[in-house]
């Protein structure tokens, strides 16, 4: 007989790839009707930014249509992405779900790309993406999301101080660069960093937000240690270059985030090789090549990405619109999209593991 138990049944063998269960055991198809023939159901995945979406679409309608009777299949697809286990020893961030690092172990590695693209590819994916810019002493993000002439409002909530987060992109932002003159050096020691990052983390009206992209500073001080022991983190991404310097940097802050037991959820290599604009044919590896890939095997990590460098990706950058809006088909922005796909299955595999 057709009817909804039977469609389940045909479903129950077809897994979700990343977490490798079952869709019905894991409550991820709902609402199944049966209707001459015709079957309807919901497919919630864990992630609007799913890299293996129409694969998981394509395989759910060849198992319906397995069933005799079955005349048309139609899949209805929705996400709820999962909420990151609390620790007792650290705070969450009411109405934020998963917060996620970007990190690198120098500067000059490219790391506020990754981030403020990571961040619009999430949101451009139907997530509700927030950043803090927590590179306190070089806050760019403002500049990179067009949002350098932004207005934000600080309104008293109680006792306390809440910052109305800047919005550009579908992503929500608080940085420094809201709070200072564009050329006003910031001259803090630890104490004072660790106060205005937890500022942005507690007094932030972020609203609800399925990822929180924080945007670290180089290296392995007091923002990493502040961020680390404040909150749960569901991982973090260390971002380096090819060359050898930059590798053995970002082993560091990697096994500092390891140390903090926050979950590594990947190596991203940016400036993998270079485009010409005047021979899109052409890469030249400038930085080396293949860093990225032999550090992700010999740490046992995933290398979820490989971003070239093209002139439109720094430009889009200095002019406040990210590639992966302006120029979406190309090399860079492709890479990065995907990059945001890995990360939020990543997320999703380690919440509900």
């Amino acid at each position: 007989m057709l009817d909804s138990q039977s469609i389940l049944n045909v479903l129950r063998p077809v897994q979700d790839p990343e977490l490798q269960k079952s869709l019905v055991d894991l409550n991820m198809i709902r609402n199944v009707t049966v209707t001459d023939g015709h079957v309807s159901f919901t497919l919630v995945l864990t992630t609007p930014a799913c890299p293996l979406r129409e694969f998981i679409v394509e395989d759910c309608e060849k198992a319906v249509k397995t069933l005799p009777g079955v005349e048309s299949v139609a899949v209805d697809v929705t996400a709820e992405t999962p909420q990151q286990r609390s620790l007792p020893d650290r705070q969450g961030i009411s109405g934020v779900k998963n917060i996620i690092a970007v990190t690198s172990g120098k500067g000059g590695v490219g790391k506020s790309t990754v981030a403020v693209n990571v961040a619009v590819a999430l949101a451009q994916s139907g997530a509700k993406v927030g950043l803090i810019d927590a590179d306190i002493y070089g806050p760019n993000a403002p500049m990179m999301l067009g949002l350098s002439a932004a207005q934000v409002k600080v309104q008293q909530s109680g006792q306390s101080e809440v910052l109305e987060p800047a919005f550009n992109f579908g992503v929500r932002l608080a940085s420094m660069g809201f709070l200072i003159d564009p050329d006003q050096p910031v001259i803090w020691r630890g104490p004072m960093l660790n106060g205005i990052i937890r500022q942005f983390l507690y007094q932030v009206d972020w609203g609800e937000l399925d990822y929180l992209i924080v945007d670290m500073p180089p290296g392995t001080g007091d923002a990493q240690l502040t961020l680390a022991q404040a909150v749960p983190m569901s991982g973090a991404v260390i971002v380096t270059t090819p060359q050898n310097v930059a590798l053995m940097d970002a082993r560091r802050g990697l096994r500092m985030f390891q140390q903090m037991q926050v979950p590594v959820l990947g190596i991203v290599e940016n400036m993998s090789y270079f485009i010409p604009p005047d021979m899109p044919d052409k890469q030249y590896d400038i930085f080396g090549s293949g860093g990225g890939q032999r550090t992700s095997e010999e740490l046992g990590l995933p290398l979820l990405g490989c971003i070239p460098l093209e002139m439109m990706l720094r430009q889009g950058g200095d002019r406040g619109i990210p590639i992966v809006v302006e120029y979406p088909d190309s090399a860079s922005a492709k890479a990065l999209t995907s990059i945001a796909q890995q990360i939020a299955a990543r997320v999703s595999v380690l919440a509900l593991a």
